[in-house]
């Protein structure tokens, strides 16, 4: 496991969006744009259950989350690495992102019966380039 360096810890904590790869059984990547957040080493994010990206980590959890700064385009961030997914606090990530990026106590796009699953990941590969590099 890679420990974040600070720049890396800065990018995925701002609300920027990412953006999150998965790779299908028949080796087809699949991109989708995802609110990110940093707890401790791990980078997570949050999606419902029977989503594609979801069900594809649940036959290969490997993913990799990217995230770009607006404001410069060569300062991003990627970590690459084993998902764990889990619904105990799916409904508690999603409201807690939604604060981080909209400004809203809830989570305003909940469909009824949807379960929420929080995917974290600790990173076993760390890529950044800081402005400076």
């Amino acid at each position: 496991m890679s420990a974040l360096s600070d720049n890396v810890r800065d990018l995925f904590s701002r609300p920027i969006p990412a953006w999150v790869t998965v790779v299908d059984h028949d080796g087809v990547p699949h991109n989708t744009v995802v609110w990110v957040d940093v707890d401790g080493d791990e980078v997570l994010f949050n999606t419902a259950v029977g989503r594609v990206k979801e069900r594809i980590l649940r036959t290969n959890p490997t993913v990799s989350l990217s995230v770009l700064n607006p404001e410069h385009a060569w300062h991003w961030a990627s970590v690459t690495g084993v998902a764990k997914m889990t619904t105990e606090d799916g409904d508690e990530v999603i409201d807690r992102l939604a604060k981080k990026y909209l400004g809203v106590d809830e989570y305003p796009f909940r469909t009824e019966g949807e379960q929420r699953v929080t995917v974290r990941v600790a990173a076993d590969k760390v890529v950044e380039v800081t402005p400076d590099d």
